[in-house]
């Protein structure tokens, strides 16, 4: 900054403040009705030799936080035309593990105010992003003939799929703030307005398709890894050995408790230790279960007839139809009666006495 702490209060103060109101000539306030310790951003901006200033500090002459006094009425001036764009830098890496470093290393030498942070894209709310965004918007909302551009390294570190970059493009767009992109295919400064807009959709084709790319080469490399027997994932606690060894000992009858003691975690975090008692519960029971023989076919017997009761002609129930087919049948078969019927005579066969009375009825019909 060119400007002495009270020369840059005195340019600030000569215009009025887009976010507390306070008039040319007064300190800015804070909700509470104080005055504030620092010039609001929306208004020191609108000073051409502060706009790349991080915050303009309120002299204490002022009555800093003190209660909030209008000072005298100042001329208020147009704000200067725009001599160099605000560039804003964000930079973001997914892991703790991963480096971050490298991204302030390039935006450093372009951007004065840099917001980072270490989060994955996967989580919506990410309040560096949140406040690099509003700190554009604010700026251009102040000062709409500032150039305001969002810098990033590379288009991955805003998002990684089309929808989520295509909502931050319609955001850029309405609030006139430009994207640049240090790194890539798509290098350079993208103005969402005109022929921009193209660009921003260009952008959000070319992240999906980046995305694709790195889900595809990540299944590669696992399809690969499972070929040489390396299936990811957590390591065991209890290898083949272990199991083995703790199966000797149960069939031996030693206690559950006891066995785990009795054996060691080879790789992992708890290398060195015994592992739990519920984790060799399980491995026995699965192993257990993975050598039992497989159940024999199911035996399906033969179903029983249901019984089904028919009314009508020749279900039984038909008097006449019952007494003609009596007539027909002993009629066809006289020799076989007459014999039955002399067997009646000599025995007390109930079956031989109830035909020789059908045989008589017949003879009467």
């Amino acid at each position: 900054m060119d400007l002495t702490p009270d020369q840059a209060a005195i340019a600030v103060e000569r215009n009025d403040c887009p976010k507390c109101e306070a008039p040319a000539g007064s300190a800015c306030r804070t909700r509470g009705g104080k005055t504030a310790t620092k010039y609001h951003t929306a208004r020191f901006i609108l000073v051409p030799a502060l706009r790349e200033e991080l915050d303009v500090l309120v002299p204490e002459d002022r009555g800093r936080g003190r209660p909030w006094k209008q000072g005298p009425p100042v001329e208020a001036v147009p704000a200067a035309a725009a001599a160099k764009p605000i560039r804003i830098g964000y930079a973001r890496c997914s892991t703790a593990q991963q480096e971050l470093q490298s991204q302030l290393d390039a935006l450093e030498p372009v951007c004065k105010r840099i917001f980072s942070e270490k989060i994955s894209t996967r989580v919506k709310t990410r309040p560096k992003l949140e406040a690099a965004l509003k700190l554009a918007y604010d700026i251009k909302e102040a000062a709409p003939d500032q150039e305001v551009i969002l810098t990033v390294h590379e288009l991955k570190r805003l998002a990684r799929n089309a929808a989520e970059l295509m909502t931050l493009s319609n955001q850029l767009q309405r609030a006139g703030v430009q994207l640049e992109l240090l790194t890539g295919p798509l290098t350079g400064i993208y103005d969402p307005n005109g022929m921009g807009a193209m660009f921003f959709a260009v952008l959000a084709v070319a992240a999906q398709l980046d995305r694709n790319y790195i889900r595809e080469k990540t299944l590669e490399g696992q399809v690969t890894a499972a070929t040489k027997g390396n299936h990811g994932g957590r390591p065991k606690v209890i290898d083949d050995d272990m199991l083995l060894f703790a199966r000797a000992l149960k069939d031996k009858g030693v206690p559950v408790p006891e066995i785990a003691k009795k054996l060691t975690i080879k790789t992992g975090k708890n290398a060195g230790q015994h592992p739990s008692v519920a984790s060799v519960y399980r491995a026995l029971a699965d192993a257990d279960a993975a050598t039992e023989a497989p159940a024999g076919p199911d035996i399906i017997a033969p179903r029983r007839p249901t019984r089904v009761d028919l009314t009508g002609p020749g279900s039984g129930t038909d008097p006449e139809l019952m007494q003609r087919l009596t007539r027909q049948v002993l009629g066809s078969a006289d020799d076989v009666v007459n014999t039955l019927v002399e067997e009646s005579e000599e025995q007390t066969d109930v079956v031989a006495a109830l035909l020789a009375q059908a045989r008589h009825e017949g003879e009467d019909a």
